[in-house]
């Protein structure tokens, strides 16, 4: 039974981890309505609009996203139709002019996935140290616009960074704020996203008791990459112009419905890389769901760090996306993935177009937290009538 068929109902997110079937999880994540009463989002560190594009299709109002990423902004304004801010979040009055532009001293929800390379424990707090002025950010936008929900995303790592002390200053500084907090790592693959990407969420909330989805997909009723991209445009020989439509040769999965629900038919960024033919002939030694480990003795010694010359699983997810793409290869075509089978990945659906260069486009896709997985944690804190 397809997405369109399927009854769009809410999804109830079971605290007690318990697994749930994939078709059931697939058909919660239809889009939902944005009306006047939805709840309005601020997202920090935007990037393309990962976050915000899942907060939109679980119905929220997107009121804008901030970031210094050209490029990433101009797809970020050209699909989620909201306020595209660059603005110098080191300087001390970008939250005003933030306010300004979006028209609004209050926001439901602020989201953002602010870098944490600055961290040092030299000081008690995170303003204490200048090189966090930019995890800072999400804090002041905290104390200014009072958001009943603060959700933070970063990579896994920094749970355990300085032996956990890292993970200790964000909740130090939400609680002093007046808010309560949570924190988990996620695997989106759990999330119906077809791709493993783990990251570290942390939920703060006003009022109430902060919680994050505890929905699960059981390991053989994960998303593949069959499933996710089976049905684009063959480009075989690596061919350097644009294919829309989709190979009907199959009847499309559950997954590909919904990728494909508002495309009419169409879908940019399909464009492969031509390979030069010895890089071809190495792909093609590379078995599905392997690495460089299986190449014979002196070949693609160039590259023989743990992701190169890896090769997805047609019937796993995908390895998590990374902003260079050229480590990864189709499962079965003998080249690396265009920026719309990355997408897919990703769980972008195909009317979302990224614009800029093509090396930016691999960017704001690698950067990009996983759509659905977004959705995911959006429909639950409405459900946990936290917004």
């Amino acid at each position: 039974m397809g997405v369109a068929q399927l009854k769009n109902a809410e999804l109830n997110f079971d605290e007690s981890g318990s697994f749930i079937s994939k078709e059931k999880l697939l058909e919660s994540y239809k889009p939902k309505r944005v009306t006047k009463k939805s709840p309005t989002v601020l997202d920090l560190f935007c990037g393309c609009g990962g976050l915000s594009l899942g907060f939109k299709r679980a119905g929220y109002n997107v009121l804008g996203g901030v970031d210094h990423d050209k490029s990433a902004l101009l797809t970020y304004e050209a699909n989620l139709k909201a306020h595209a801010m660059e603005l110098d979040l080191f300087d001390d009055e970008w939250v005003q002019r933030c306010a300004k532009i979006i028209g609004t001293n209050s926001v439901d929800v602020i989201v953002g996935g602010p870098p944490c390379q600055g961290f040092s424990l030299t000081g008690t707090r995170i303003a204490d140290d200048p090189r966090n002025k930019l995890y800072n950010a999400m804090f002041v936008a905290l104390m200014y616009f009072k958001p009943k929900v603060v959700l933070i995303e970063n990579v896994k790592g920094m749970a355990t960074l300085y032996g956990g002390k890292a993970k200790q200053q964000v909740y130090k500084e939400y609680k002093r704020h007046g808010y309560n907090v949570t924190s988990e790592i996620l695997d989106s693959a759990q999330y119906g996203v077809p791709q493993h990407r783990k990251r570290l969420f942390f939920v703060g909330v006003k009022d109430g008791e902060p919680s994050i989805p505890n929905v699960k997909l059981q390991s053989s009723d994960f998303v593949t990459c069959k499933e996710a991209i089976g049905d684009l445009p063959r480009l075989p020989k690596g061919d350097v112009y644009e294919l829309d439509g989709y190979d009907e040769r199959q009847k499309p999965s559950m997954y590909q419905e919904l990728m494909r629900e508002k495309s009419k038919g169409k879908h940019g960024n399909h464009e492969a890389t031509r390979h030069k033919q010895f890089v071809i002939d190495t792909i093609k030694l590379v078995k599905q769901g392997k690495n460089h480990k299986s190449l014979p003795p002196g070949v693609g010694e160039s590259r023989k760090f743990n992701e190169a010359w890896t090769r997805y699983h047609g019937d796993k997810p995908s390895r998590t996306i990374d902003t260079g793409h050229r480590n990864h290869f189709h499962y079965e075509q003998h080249r690396v993935p265009t920026v719309r089978e990355n997408a897919r990945l990703q769980s972008f659906p195909d009317d979302f177009v990224f614009l800029g260069t093509r090396t930016a486009q691999n960017r704001q896709v690698g950067n990009a937290v996983p759509v659905l997985l977004s959705q995911a944690i959006a429909l639950h804190l409405k459900e946990k009538k936290l917004v």
